[in-house]
């Protein structure tokens, strides 16, 4: 790990008390996707959500770092190091559930917790995940805040923005989705992040306790994934019923016990 993400400062929301969760977002998302869940957790744990590099209001990675799977899990270890949080459990979504199995492989987290987490696509699958979120980036871009605010207000606009995201757009706030879409629109580590994805492959063998768990009608990384999931870690993947991609919105009891028994509640 380079001198300069071991100083590193991140954004990141800190709730509750006893054992540290830290929770890491997905691809152009920000720490406030876990809000959903944030206070059934803190209810049981000291709840630290973050925001990766290039994400939400954190500082890029520094110059000549270039953004991979690799070096977003160095700049969460150095995040926590910097917190004094050793050991810490840690759950993630998507790309931040990647970086949550990632973790557990280096052994430097007590558990992880992945819901749909990356990595686990075939060639034309992987594709699709790219052409999609390059899609929701360009129409988060060139949306002005106040046609995005008009259409988070409106259930067939939910559905158009968040559809392939969540399984219930209704479930969104309009606020929550205003303030993704501008996360994603100015996301700066986004588009080498996406790049990345191509040499995403399953991480090492996992030295810590893993949870993974998928939603049933995720549209983004498909549910079949799932099965070579359950595969790489030789344990059955759990299924959210009723959830999408970004379960915590759909279904927030559902997820944040999931997150609790993964971190040994």
């Amino acid at each position: 790990m380079s001198d300069s993400l071991m100083a590193m400062e991140l954004a990141f929301e800190r709730r509750g008390s006893g054992e540290p969760l830290i929770l890491i977002h997905g691809i152009g998302h920000h720490w406030q996707a876990w809000l959903p869940v944030l206070d059934r957790l803190a209810a049981e744990r000291t709840v630290i959500a973050v925001d990766l590099p290039g994400f939400g209001r954190s500082p890029g990675l520094p110059d000549g770092t270039p953004y991979t799977a690799e070096s977003l899990a160095d700049a969460v270890e150095s995040f926590c190091a910097l917190l004094g949080v050793r050991d810490p459990h840690v759950a993630g979504n998507s790309l931040g559930g990647y970086l949550a199995l990632e973790l557990a492989s280096r052994g430097t987290v007590r558990t992880a917790t992945a819901l749909s987490p990356a990595g686990f696509w075939s060639r034309p699958e992987l594709l699709y995940c790219q052409w999609v979120l390059r899609a929701m980036r360009a129409s988060a871009r060139s949306m002005p805040p106040e046609q995005a605010a008009k259409a988070a207000e409106n259930p067939v606009g939910r559905a158009l923005s968040a559809g392939l995201l969540v399984a219930h757009p209704a479930r969104l706030t309009p606020t929550a989705l205003v303030a993704a879409t501008q996360a994603l629109g100015e996301a700066s580590g986004f588009d080498e992040t996406l790049e990345s994805f191509s040499n995403v492959m399953p991480p090492a063998p996992p030295k810590s306790p893993i949870t993974i768990a998928w939603g049933e009608h995720d549209r983004l990384l498909l549910r079949r994934q799932a099965v070579r999931a359950a595969r790489w870690s030789g344990q059955r993947v759990k299924l959210l019923k009723g959830c999408g991609h970004v379960p915590m919105s759909d279904d927030p009891e559902l997820v944040a016990r999931v997150l609790l028994e993964g971190s040994g509640g």
